[in-house]
């Protein structure tokens, strides 16, 4: 390995490098911080105005419970569960196959169809937010679950057809070589050759897209308005009452709705830095 530049410098200019990291550390985290302490302060330290001090008494447990028993938050859970998995699923399938055929299979006009993939990842989403919406009500899917799930899958594939086409142009042509000359089939290729090594980026690209999915707030509003449907950032912001926002009990669910993404990231985060380091160094 090479040495990085801080460490042929000096001491002091060590100790600086250290000292900002600290600081910047700190900086980042400072939101996340008040939010965790705001979750277990008393109502009476809201009123008071005691946002960033020490919460006079911890509230942990009642809070907590009172997300669950006073609030709906386990219905937006629920509600984001149904519309995140079947989005990352249909991503996964439909990047998996546009990716193999753009990097292993030539035909007129691939470079066009994978610009087109391209392309869509620069397009602000605010500017189709009115095309979307009469799209949606012209199909009657308007305030239901498929019309948020079709519009991820087809807004994130973009990124995920980019992401996938990179990894699997990077397989070695001779294990497709090898594998049709054993008389295997496109599909045979497709299952048995390059799905099994795309296991890390898989892993990859599935919390990439879950964690887009579960954190959109912006569709969810455009496409959706009964509490039956509504996803569980747009769940949070109904939380706030018309005169006051309690906002213990905000910040509590906001934390509660932070563990799944966390959660999933941790149970593949091997697979996750795997795929995110495949390629990096030249073999």
């Amino acid at each position: 390995m090479y040495p990085l530049p801080i460490d042929r410098a000096g001491p002091g200019a060590r100790i600086a490098y250290r000292g900002s990291i600290g600081v910047v550390l700190l900086l980042w985290l400072l939101p996340l911080l008040a939010i965790l302490l705001t979750s277990v302060r008393s109502l009476d330290d809201l009123s008071v105005g005691n946002y960033w001090g020490w919460p006079s008494r911890i509230e942990l447990i009642e809070n907590y419970r009172a997300v669950f028993a006073d609030t709906p938050i386990l219905r937006f859970m629920l509600n984001s569960l149904i519309i995140t998995v079947p989005s990352v699923v249909g991503v996964l399938v439909l990047s998996t196959f546009a990716g193999y055929v753009l990097s292993k299979h030539r035909f007129p006009g691939h470079m066009l169809v994978f610009a087109v993939f391209v392309g869509g990842n620069f397009v602000p989403h605010q500017i189709l937010m009115i095309p979307v919406r009469d799209l949606m009500v012209q199909l009657g899917l308007y305030d239901t679950f498929a019309a948020l799930i079709l519009f991820h899958i087809a807004f994130q594939t973009g990124f995920a057809t980019l992401f996938m086409r990179n990894f699997i142009a990077r397989l070695p042509n001779e294990l497709f070589e090898a594998a049709r000359a054993e008389g295997a089939s496109p599909a045979q290729i497709l299952g048995l050759v390059v799905v099994p090594l795309l296991r890390p980026a898989l892993a990859a690209l599935a919390i990439l897209t879950f964690t887009f999915v579960w954190n959109d707030y912006f569709w969810a509003l455009v496409l959706t308005q009964s509490d039956a449907v509504k996803p569980v950032t747009f769940g949070l912001a109904t939380l706030r009452g018309q005169y006051v926002s309690v906002w213990n009990l905000i910040s509590a669910a906001t934390v509660v709705v932070a563990i799944p993404p966390v959660v999933m990231f941790f149970l593949m985060q091997r697979h996750f830095i795997a795929g995110l380091t495949m390629g990096a160094v030249k073999g």
